[in-house]
C-alpha cells in the first residue's frame, strides 16, 4: 500500500496551517483572464493548456480540462498541420497560435501528448503541465553532481574543521520527523545550564555548501523556489542525490551543518546565541509518533534503547510548552485547520482520505525551528544587512471590522479598537461561545489577514506575532533559506558582499513568493483530483457535517475526514437570502437560520471527477426541523434588512 506522506517532516504542515498556507491558499472565486496572468511556475507556462483532442473533419479541436481554470479560449482549432501525429481521444498539451483573437478563433499547436486522461499518471501529469513543473533536472545540473560522493568524506571534514567549522559530532542530537520522510534537513540538541536556561542547538542542513551561488545547480534551484508536494509525488527543489543524501541529516554520518545556538531562558526569552557552520553526527533518527509514544506510554526497556535521549526528550517537551507559552501571551495566532492526507494504493487510486493526524510532538519541533527562524532573523536585522525575510503584515481594519462583525453572531464579545495587534485578536476570539464555529471563523479570519510572503524589508510577521521572522529551517526544500544560508556564509567569512546581496534580496523574494503560491495551488490541484476519485462511487452515501463557509449560491459543507461538498441553495424546498455581513443565510418561508460551524447531515448527490467538484444536498427532513410561521420568518426577514441598511 502506497501513502502519500509528504518527504518533508509533517510539523511543516503544521507551520504552514499557521503562516503559509492558510494565509496565501485563498484564491479568488473571480473569473480570470487567461491574458492577464503572468507566466505560471518555473518553466513560465504561457498560452499554453491542457486537454482532449477531439476529432472534427480533417482537423481536430482541444477541449480544455475543466481544472485548468485560468485559461479563457474554450474550444481550440486544430489545423491538421499542427495535430503533429497526435492520436485523437487523448489527453494533450496544446500551445495557443493566436492569444490575442479579438474574435476568439483560437487555433493550436499540440506540443505533448499525455495520454488517457482517466490514467491516475496522466492526471497528474496535467496538473504538473498547468503549473509548470518538471520532475527532471537540466544536463547542466547532473553533470554538477554527477561526481559528489553519498556522504562527506573524512577528509572533507577534517579540512572544514581546519578551517573553522566547529565539531558537534559528540553532541547527543537527534532528528524527529514522519516516518517516510526523506529530507531531513534540521536536527536537534538540547541541554540545561547550570544557572537553569536552555541551550538549545538547532542544526540544519548546511545544503550553501554544496550548492554554490551562481551555478547550474544554483540557477535551477533559484528558477524552482520550492519543493512541490502533489498527492502522489514530489516534485523537489533539489536533486535528490542531494536531497534525500547528502544534504539529509541521515544518522550516525557526517554532516555538514549550520547551527543557530541559543540560550533560552525559562520564561522562554531568548538571551543570547551564535550561528556558526558546524560538523554533526545524528545519534538517532526518531518520528513524531515514537517520540510521542516515549513520552506518553514509557516501556520498561526504553532507557536501555534510547539511553539519554529519553531524558532529552523530556526537556524538550519541557522547553516547548515555554515557548508556546510565551507565544501565547504575545498573540501568536493558532488556526485549528486540519489538512487533507490522502491514501493511495499501488496504482494511485484513493482509497482513504483523512485529516493529517498531529501530535504535541511535532509542535515541540515547530517551537524549536520558530525560535531558531527568529534569531536569525533579529540578529541579522539588526545588523541592517541584506536578508531574505518572511513576513506577513498587519491586516486591514476594514476586513477585520467586518471578522468581528461575524465572530459577534457566534457569541464574540467587546470590539478590537486602535491598532490591531495579534493579542487583540486573540483575546477577541476567546470570547466565542460557540466551539463548533471556531475552525470555520479560523477561515473567516485568515481571509481577513493580509498574504504571508519573502521581502527584503523586515517588516514582522503578525500571525506569529514576531518582530522579527525568516525561513531558516529549510534550505533543501525552500530556496529563500538556502539563501539566506549563502549569505550567512559569505558574512561568518568576513567576503564583504554586502553590496552583492542588497541588488539581489528583492528579486529572490519576489520570485519565491511567486513560486511558493504556485506550489501551493499545484498541491490544492492535486489533492482535489484524488479527493474526487475517492467520492466518485459514494453517491447516495450519507454523512455527518459542518457548514464550513456561506456564498450567495449555497454552502459548503466539510465532514471529519476533510472532504468539502457543496450545497446550492437552488436544490433546497426553501428560498434562502445570504447576509455575508452575519455570514447566515435565512429561509424565506421557514426562517430557518443556516450558520457556518453547524452541524448537518448530507447525502452525496454528485462527484465530477473532470472538475473535481463534489455536491451534496441536505438529508431529507433537514429543512423542517426548525419551522416557524411566514409571519414570524417575514418579521426576521424585515429585521435583517434594516440592518443591512445601516
Amino acid at each position: 500500500m502506497k501513502d502519500n506522506k509528504k518527504s518533508r517532516s509533517s510539523r511543516n504542515m503544521s507551520i504552514r496551517q499557521q503562516e503559509r498556507n492558510a494565509v496565501i491558499a485563498f484564491p479568488s472565486d473571480e473569473p480570470k483572464c487567461f491574458a492577464d496572468l503572468a507566466p505560471r511556475g518555473p518553466l513560465a507556462v504561457k498560452n499554453r493548456v491542457v486537454g482532449v483532442l477531439i476529432e472534427n473533419g480533417d482537423e481536430g479541436i482541444v477541449l480544455p480540462d475543466p481544472t485548468f481554470r485560468e485559461t479563457n479560449f474554450g474550444r481550440i482549432r486544430i489545423e491538421r498541420s499542427h495535430l503533429n501525429g497526435a492520436p485523437f481521444k487523448m489527453t494533450v498539451v496544446c500551445e495557443i497560435l493566436n492569444p490575442e483573437s479579438e474574435n476568439r478563433d483560437f487555433r493550436g499547436d499540440i506540443v505533448e501528448v499525455l495520454g488517457d486522461m482517466g490514467n491516475n499518471d496522466v492526471r497528474m501529469l496535467s496538473v504538473l503541465r498547468q503549473y509548470g513543473l518538471s520532475q527532471t533536472f537540466p544536463d547542466a545540473v547532473n553533470e554538477e553532481i554527477k561526481d559528489l560522493d553519498v556522504n562527506p568524506t573524512e577528509e572533507t571534514v577534517e579540512e572544514e574543521i581546519k578551517r573553522g567549522r566547529k565539531d558537534l559530532r559528540d553532541i547527543l542530537t537527534i532528528t524527529i520527523d514522519g516516518e517516510e520522510a526523506k529530507d531531513l534537513d534540521d536536527a536537534i540538541s538540547l541541554k540545561i545550564e547550570d544557572d537553569g536556561n536552555y541551550r538549545l542547538y538547532v542544526h540544519i542542513a548546511d545544503v550553501s555548501y554544496y550548492v554554490r551561488e551562481g551555478t547550474a545547480l544554483d540557477k535551477e534551484a533559484q528558477l524552482r523556489g520550492t519543493s512541490v508536494y502533489l498527492a502522489d509525488r514530489v516534485v523537489p527543489m533539489l536533486p535528490p542525490k542531494l536531497s534525500n543524501g547528502l544534504c539529509s541529516l541521515n544518522p550516525r554520518v557526517d554532516r555538514l551543518t549550520q547551527t543557530a545556538e541559543m540560550i533560552v531562558r525559562p520564561d522562554g526569552v531568548t538571551i543570547e546565541g551564535d550561528i556558526y557552520e558546524s560538523v554533526i553526527r545524528s545519534d538517532m533518527r526518531m518520528s513524531y509518533n515514537e517520540c510521542y509514544r516515549i513520552l506518553t506510554d514509557p516501556k520498561d526497556d526504553d532507557n536501555e534503547k534510547y539511553g539519554d535521549i529519553v531524558p532529552m526528550l523530556q526537556k524538550m517537551k519541557k522547553l516547548a510548552e515555554i515557548l508556546k507559552n510565551m507565544r501565547d501571551s504575545k498573540g501568536a495566532i493558532n488556526f485549528n485547520i486540519p489538512e487533507t492526507k490522502v491514501i493511495l494504493d499501488d496504482d494511485g487510486n484513493t482509497i482513504d482520505v483523512m485529516a493529517y493526524p498531529i501530535n504535541f510532538c511535532h509542535g515541540i519541533i515547530e517551537q524549536f525551528m520558530i525560535c531558531a527562524n527568529e534569531f536569525v532573523a533579529e540578529r541579522f536585522a539588526k545588523m541592517n544587512y541584506p536578508f531574505v525575510y518572511r513576513v506577513h503584515e498587519d491586516p486591514d481594519a476594514v476586513k477585520i471590522a467586518k471578522f468581528c462583525h461575524v465572530a459577534r453572531t457566534f457569541g464574540a464579545a467587546g470590539r478590537i479598537v486602535g491598532k490591531i495587534t495579534p493579542l487583540a485578536i486573540r483575546e477577541f476570539m476567546e470570547t466565542v461561545r460557540d466551539d463548533d464555529a471556531l475552525p470555520m471563523l479560523d477561515n473567516v479570519l485568515l481571509r481577513s489577514m493580509a498574504k504571508a510572503r519573502y521581502a527584503s524589508d523586515n517588516l514582522g510577521h503578525f500571525g506569529l506575532a514576531s518582530k522579527f521572522y525568516c525561513h531558516f529551517t529549510s534550505p533543501i526544500r525552500r530556496y529563500p533559506d538556502l539563501y539566506i544560508h549563502m549569505i550567512i556564509k559569505s558574512y561568518i567569512h568576513n567576503e564583504n558582499r554586502r553590496r552583492h546581496f542588497a541588488g539581489l534580496v528583492s528579486g529572490i523574494a519576489d520570485h519565491s513568493s511567486e513560486m511558493e503560491r504556485n506550489s501551493v495551488d499545484a498541491e490544492r490541484a492535486s489533492v482535489t483530483i484524488k479527493v474526487a476519485d475517492y467520492m466518485k462511487d459514494k453517491v447516495g452515501e450519507r454523512y455527518d457535517g459542518v457548514i464550513n463557509s456561506i456564498i450567495g449560491a449555497g454552502l459548503f459543507v466539510v465532514l471529519p475526514n476533510t472532504v468539502e461538498g457543496f450545497v446550492p441553495f437552488r436544490t433546497m424546498r426553501d428560498h434562502y437570502i445570504f447576509d455575508e455581513r452575519s455570514y447566515r443565510a435565512v429561509g424565506a418561508k421557514t426562517g430557518k437560520k443556516l450558520n457556518i460551524g453547524m452541524k448537518v447531515r448530507v447525502v452525496v448527490s454528485a462527484v465530477d471527477t473532470d472538475f473535481g467538484k463534489i455536491d451534496f444536498v441536505f438529508d431529507e427532513g433537514f429543512e423542517e426541523t426548525e419551522k416557524v410561521g411566514r409571519r414570524k420568518a417575514k418579521t426576521i426577514l424585515k429585521k435583517k434588512g434594516k440592518k443591512r441598511r445601516r
